[in-house]
Parts: structure tokens; sequence; C-alpha cells
């Protein structure tokens, strides 16, 4: 079936390295076909097209969630195909237009039964697509475990690493470890070695441990500040450490809740917009009401604003990637440019699919977002469609 394309007119469109004003936007077979400035004229139209006036709104790319559980009362770990339609059917309202189906630690059999289900999983027409799969642990630290449930935690098993890499398709983009438990640093570079993106968290090192995990390969640190070792005066630990050492990158939970806004603008004013990552490493409670729901068979209690297991730690949130950005918006020095980078052009970037995500170019995957100038969602395209039915437009 053909999909519909559109010509989205009027509209301020934030390319790569610029703002076209009132430009024209062409939207033909779920790619963007061609970008027009406010006095050109398309030299060619699809057969059949719908035109969409975007006066006062502006086009900025969708965002990419690179570490996120569920949403909907679904999670990646329940292994069925429902499951994921419910998460990627949900992500589209609040700009997610594709995501990284992230694992918890867990059984073998469960871990596994996770796998083989994205493998074989095919993104719907207008859902969020996903992209790839993050494997958070089980090669991680015990005494930084935060939600992640204690008994299945293993050492790093290259065998087993690459047993779940086949049983995945050779999906798994990302994997969270603790570089400590690696000792030689034989497990990091193998993993960069076949593509993969190895991002230091739950971890216990410090300053001059992740100095020598970086020189291994570790080239990303998971939700920076949460289970990790914080700055200290005398060893600035991981945080510091994303700091100082320009090759990593860094996600970061922006709810005010995991990391307080006071040090969402110390991180900023330290990285800046070129290394950071926005994820929500939201759970299944996201979009739901209060009440208690499941974490890798833990009992998470969920109110207005976290969720957390029994004894208090944060399990995860309940964060929407558009309130994380209004979050940075409120930032010192965080511009329209600047979200757009750490919500979508960084993780293209870190996860190698800014050849098809992560910005608008012609030739790209159209996942746009139509937001006004308070960067309020109006409108969401997933791959040329329209998602986000509540939407003004049309």
């Amino acid at each position: 079936m053909e999909k519909e394309s559109f010509l989205i007119k009027n509209v301020n469109i934030y390319v790569e390295d610029e703002i076209i004003d009132r430009g024209k936007l062409l939207i033909s077979q779920g790619k963007i076909s061609a970008i027009y400035t406010e006095n050109e004229q398309p030299n060619s139209y699809p057969s059949r097209f719908k035109i969409l006036d975007a006066e006062g709104l502006n086009a900025v790319p969708g965002f990419i969630d690179g570490h996120i559980h569920g949403a909907n009362g679904s999670d990646v770990m329940d292994g069925t195909e429902k499951a994921l339609d419910s998460i990627a059917k949900v992500l589209p309202h609040e700009g997610t237009t594709s995501f990284l189906a992230t694992t918890i630690t867990q059984s073998k059999e469960n871990t596994e039964r996770a796998l083989v289900n994205v493998a074989n999983y095919h993104s719907k027409e207008g859902y969020a697509e996903i992209i790839g799969i993050h494997l958070e642990g089980p090669f991680i630290e015990p005494n930084k475990k935060g939600a992640q449930p204690l008994e299945h935690i293993r050492k790093p098993d290259i065998e087993l690493f690459d047993r779940w890499q086949g049983l995945s398709n050779n999906t798994i983009r990302t994997i969270t470890i603790a570089p400590e438990h690696d000792e030689d640093g034989s497990f990091i570079r193998h993993l960069r070695e076949n593509g993969v993106n190895v991002s230091a968290g739950h971890t216990d090192l410090d300053f001059k441990g992740m100095k020598e995990a970086v020189s291994n390969g570790v080239n990303q640190v998971t939700h920076l500040c949460n289970a990790m070792n914080g700055i200290h005066h005398r060893d600035v630990g991981v945080v510091g450490a994303a700091f100082f050492l320009k090759e990593l990158h860094a996600e970061l939970i922006a709810d005010g809740i995991h990391v307080a806004p006071e040090m969402l603008q110390i991180i900023y004013h330290n990285m800046g917009s070129e290394r950071l990552l926005l994820i929500t490493d939201a759970m299944r409670a996201k979009c739901l009401n209060t009440g208690t729901f499941d974490l890798g068979g833990q009992k998470v209690i969920v109110d207005e604003e976290r969720a957390v297991l029994e004894d208090g730690t944060l399990a995860g949130s309940i964060l929407k990637m558009k309130d994380a950005i209004q979050n940075m918006l409120k930032l010192d020095g965080v511009e329209f440019k600047d979200v757009i980078k750490m919500a979508s052009i960084n993780p293209a970037k870190q996860l190698k699919v800014f050849d098809r995500k992560g910005s608008i170019a012609v030739g790209k995957d159209a996942d746009i977002l139509l937001v006004d100038d308070e960067f309020m969602i109006k409108e969401t395209f997933c791959r040329g469609v329209k998602s986000n039915r509540a939407g003004k437009l049309m």
C-alpha cells in the first residue's frame, strides 16, 4: 500500500546547519524527498499528496530514545509482539520516533526470549521504530545495581554475549557494563570490534579506572550520575570522567529527579550539547496512572513523579521525552538547536544511523515533529506516517 505524501508549507525547518524560514517540506514514500525555501517552488509533485499549512510552527527531527524499558503498561522483557507494539504505538505522542528496546538484568532464559522477540519484530507504520537493542546488564557491579536484580548479575562473558548477539540478529547496538569486571579489557575490545556501543554504567569505577576503560574502547556513560561514583574533591569518579574525557558521550535522564535541576545545569555547563544523549529510562508505568507495577520481577511503586522499589531505590522513570526537552530548555544557554542535538542528532550518530535518521535532510526517513515556539508538539511523523492523531493540523 502506497504511503500518503505530504507538502508541509510555511514551516521553519531546522536542517543540520541552518534554519529555513517559512520553507516547504515534501514527504513521499516515507522519506524526505525535497526541501524548499519560501520562494522556491517544487519541481514536481507526487501523483497524490496532502498540503499541511504549518504557519507559525517549526519542523525538527524526531527524538531517538536510546534507553527505554517500557511504557503504556508493557515492558521489553515481556517478550511479546503485543508488548513492543504497545510501547511503540504510544511513543510518537511524546516526540519519540525511534528507540532502542532496552533489557534489564534477568535470567538467561528471559533475556534470550526478549532478544529473539525484538529480532523477529517488524515496526508498524505510524509507530516509533525499534532500531536495535540496549542490553543493560547483566555484566554489572552488584554494589551499584540500582534496580537491577542482584541474583542475575554475571561476570563478562564473550561466548554468552556472542550467543545473545546471534539470537538478536545482530541488533544489540549498546551494552551497559561495569568495566572493572573486564580486568584485561578483552571483553570491551571484543564488543567494539563488533560495532557495539559500550557504555559504562552500574559501575564502582574511579577516574583512573574510567580512563583505562576508555582506552579499551568504552565510549559512553549510562544514565550519568546514577548508579556510579559522583564527583569528590579527591577523585572526580565517572561523572568527572564524562566531563574531562572527550571520547565519552553520556546519557542523561532530565526529569529533575534522577538528576537535580542544579546538577543538570552543571552537567550542561561542562559538557554542552555535543556529547549529551537525552533518554527516558522509562518503565512500563509511563503513560499510566499511579499504582504498583513490575520491573524485572520486582515490585515498583509509582506516584505522580517517580517510580521506586519498596526500599526507595529509583526504578527507572516515567519521564516522557517531550518533558525532558522542556526541562533542558529551562537551563541557561540551552536553545532549540541544542536540544535537537541531544535528543536527535547525537543519538543517531552514536548509534550509527545518522545516514537515515537524526536530522532533516533529503533522502532520510521522514521522522519529523512539528512544534510551536515553546517546543510543544503539534504533529509527529514516523517514517512519513502522521502519528499524532490529536494534532491540530489536517
